[in-house]
């Protein structure tokens, strides 16, 4: 599999082998980020989603992206709620639902539009309707990548933006 708009990557669903290097990644980018003042992730930081992150591997739901070998993103695609979907969005179990969570590009490799050919890969190789994410209200930048990407915002819940996208639009 490789991205519409970027040649020499590949997209693969993370094994239980990739999971000590993909934890480590996500550290290393909530790091980053509190290093740069960006409140995305702190919790990280503290192993408080390990369990999770390894979960959403078992359950085939989590993709890494490697460029000559190395992981240089992430992204994890769940068709059922989390609990803390659940907290955010309020119940749900249409199947026409998917949720983004924890898409995450190594700061080199930030900029040279991987976010947006992840999106992009994601709606010509799911079958849902909407996808669905949510991040901090107050991360401006990210709250305007996703609107640069067709996302539109529809509510604030405890702090986070909301954004859905009609993938079949």
């Amino acid at each position: 599999m490789s991205f519409d708009h970027l040649e020499g990557y590949q997209i693969k669903l993370a094994t239980k082998e990739d999971t000590s290097n993909l934890i480590k990644m996500l550290k290393q980018i909530a790091q980053w980020m509190k290093d740069n003042d960006i409140d995305q992730w702190r919790y990280l930081l503290d192993g408080g989603d390990d369990e999770e992150i390894e979960q959403a591997v078992c359950n085939q739901e989590t993709y890494i992206v490697l460029k000559d070998y190395e992981m240089v993103a992430t992204f994890t695609l769940a068709s059922k709620q989390t609990e803390w979907d659940r907290a955010i969005w309020g119940k749900d179990n249409s199947s026409k639902l998917l949720y983004l969570h924890r898409l995450a590009i190594i700061p080199t490799y930030m900029n040279k539009g991987i976010g947006r050919g992840i999106l992009s890969w994601i709606q010509n190789n799911r079958d849902q309707e909407y996808l669905r994410l949510d991040c901090v209200a107050e991360n401006i930048k990210l709250n305007n990548f996703y609107k640069d990407n067709r996302f539109d915002l529809v509510g604030i819940t405890d702090g986070h933006s909301k954004y859905q996208m009609n993938l079949k639009k």
